[in-house]
C-alpha cells in the first residue's frame, strides 16, 4: 500500500512543479476543455454513476444519501458551469499582497503561491471531483483525490474525462490523480505522506474528519459537519420564516448546510410554529421538540438532550424554544458545529447581536443556511466549507489554495 501511494504522491509532486509554473491563460484554456469534455462524455459519467447508485440501493442507503450521490445531465451541467466559473475568476497566483521599503533599503513583500501537492478524502458525492479539480489547477496545484467506495465508478468516469481534457491542451494528466484503492488502509497511508503531501482536506462525515484530523502526519485543514439552526426571533415576519426554514431544511436533506435545529421565541412560537410544522409536514419531516414545543403541535415528538447536537442528514429537525435571544445565542453556541447559523427577525439590532455573537463560518440574517456553498458565493466550486479558524473559514475557493512567500529585493545589503 505504501508503494502505490507513493507512486500516486510521487506523480502528483512532479506535476506540481509544472502547475506551478502555467500562466493564467494555459489554466484557464485547461478548464474550459474539460468543462467542454464533461458534457461531451456526460452519458459515459451517467452510466458509470448508475452502477454506483445501483449498489447504494442494493445496500439499501438512506435516500438523502442516494442523493448525494447522483448525477443528472443538470448536475453535470453545474460541474462544467462551475469549471467555466472559475476559469473567470482573477488567478491569486503571483499576485504581491504588499511591497514595503525597509531602512536599510531591502524591499520586503509577500507574494501568493500554490499549496503544491493537496490531498481530499471524501464521500459520496462525486461533484466533488470535478470541483476539487477546477480549483486545484487554476491555483496551481496538483490534486489527489481519494473519493469513498459508494461513488468509485462516477469518480473514474469523471477523472477520465478530466485526464481527456488535459490530454487535448497538451497539459500533464498527473496534475489529477484518483486513489481507486478505495480501502482504509489508502487513507492511513495517504495520512502518513509528510512531505509528498502538502496538506489534507477530509470532506465526509463527522468519524472520517475526526480520524484525519487525529491522525494525520499531513497538515490538515478540517472541514466540519453542519449542525446549522435558524433562530426565530420575537420580531420575525412568520410567513418569511416558515418559507426560510422549508427551504433550509428541505430543499436537500443529504447536505451539509441544511438547517438541522431549530429555536424558536417563547413570545411567537405559539402563532409561529404551528405555520412551521405545516410546512415541514408536506414533506414529511420529523419534528422533535421540547415540553413547551409539544405543548403547541401534539404531531411534534419528544427531543433527547441527543438531538440538539445532531446532524441528522435526513428528513428530521429539532425544535427548542426559548426566553431571549441571549439564550438562542448561547444554546447555539453550545450545540452548533460552527457552520452556518441564521435569524429570522425584523429588529436591527438583534440582527447584529446574532452576527456578533454566534460563532461560526457564516452567518445569515432573513435567509436560507442552503446558500454557504461555493458556487453561491461567487467562487465558481469549492473545495470545502472550513470550519477551523486557522488559514481559512467557510467555504473555501481560490484563496484558500493558496500561501505566501516572501520576496526580498536588495542591492548588496549584508547583515551587520
Amino acid at each position: 500500500m505504501e508503494s502505490y501511494m507513493e507512486m500516486l504522491a510521487s506523480h502528483a509532486k512532479s506535476a506540481a512543479a509544472e502547475a506551478a509554473r502555467l500562466g493564467t491563460s494555459d489554466k484557464n484554456r485547461g478548464l474550459l476543455t474539460v468543462a467542454d469534455e464533461l458534457i461531451a462524455q456526460q452519458e459515459i459519467i451517467l452510466e458509470e454513476n448508475e452502477k454506483d447508485l445501483k449498489a447504494a440501493r442494493a445496500k439499501k442507503m438512506k435516500q438523502s444519501m442516494i442523493d448525494r450521490l447522483a448525477l443528472s445531465e443538470k448536475r453535470i451541467a453545474d460541474m462544467a458551469e462551475g469549471l467555466r466559473q472559475i476559469a473567470s475568476l482573477e488567478d491569486p497566483i503571483g499576485e504581491v499582497l504588499y511591497m514595503k521599503t525597509r531602512p536599510n533599503g531591502l524591499r520586503i513583500g509577500q507574494k501568493r503561491v500554490p499549496l503544491g501537492v493537496v490531498g481530499i478524502i471524501y464521500e459520496s458525492r462525486p461533484n466533488v471531483t470535478a470541483d476539487a479539480f477546477g480549483l486545484c489547477f487554476k491555483t496551481g496545484n496538483a490534486v489527489i483525490l481519494r473519493g469513498g467506495s459508494d461513488a468509485i465508478h462516477s469518480n473514474q468516469a469523471i477523472v477520465r474525462t478530466i485526464k481527456a481534457g488535459l490530454r487535448k491542451e497538451r497539459l500533464s494528466q498527473d496534475m489529477v490523480v484518483l486513489v481507486e484503492d478505495t480501502s482504509r488502509e489508502a487513507v492511513n497511508a495517504m495520512m502518513k505522506m509528510h512531505g509528498m503531501i502538502d496538506v489534507l482536506i477530509p470532506r465526509g462525515g463527522a468519524g472520517l474528519i475526526a480520524n484525519v484530523v487525529e491522525n494525520s502526519t499531513v497538515p490538515v485543514i478540517e472541514t466540519g459537519t453542519g449542525n446549522c439552526h435558524v433562530y426565530v426571533d420575537a420580531d420575525a415576519d412568520i410567513r418569511m420564516a416558515a418559507d426560510i426554514i422549508e427551504n433550509a431544511k428541505t430543499q436537500r436533506l443529504g447536505v451539509c448546510n441544511a438547517c438541522e435545529s431549530l429555536v424558536i421565541h417563547g413570545d411567537i412560537a405559539s402563532e409561529a410554529l404551528p405555520v412551521i410544522t405545516a410546512k415541514l409536514k408536506k414533506h414529511d419531516v420529523e419534528i422533535r421538540g421540547d415540553e413547551r414545543a409539544r405543548a403547541i403541535c401534539e404531531e411534534i415528538i419528544p427531543a433527547s438532550d441527543e438531538d440538539w447536537g445532531t446532524e441528522y442528514l435526513d428528513a428530521i429537525i429539532s425544535v427548542k424554544i426559548v426566553d431571549s435571544i441571549d439564550e438562542a445565542i448561547a444554546h447555539i453556541n453550545r450545540y452548533n458545529t460552527g457552520h452556518s447559523e441564521s435569524i429570522i427577525t425584523e429588529s436591527y439590532a438583534n440582527a447584529l447581536k446574532f452576527q456578533d455573537e454566534i460563532d461560526a463560518a457564516a452567518v445569515y440574517v432573513n435567509a436560507s443556511t442552503r446558500f454557504t456553498d461555493g458556487f453561491e458565493f461567487g467562487f465558481g466550486a469549492e473545495i470545502g466549507i472550513s470550519t477551523q479558524k486557522l488559514h481559512a473559514r467557510g467555504p473555501m475557493g481560490l484563496e484558500a489554495l493558496t500561501t505566501t512567500k516572501y520576496i526580498i529585493f536588495g542591492n548588496g545589503q549584508i547583515r551587520k
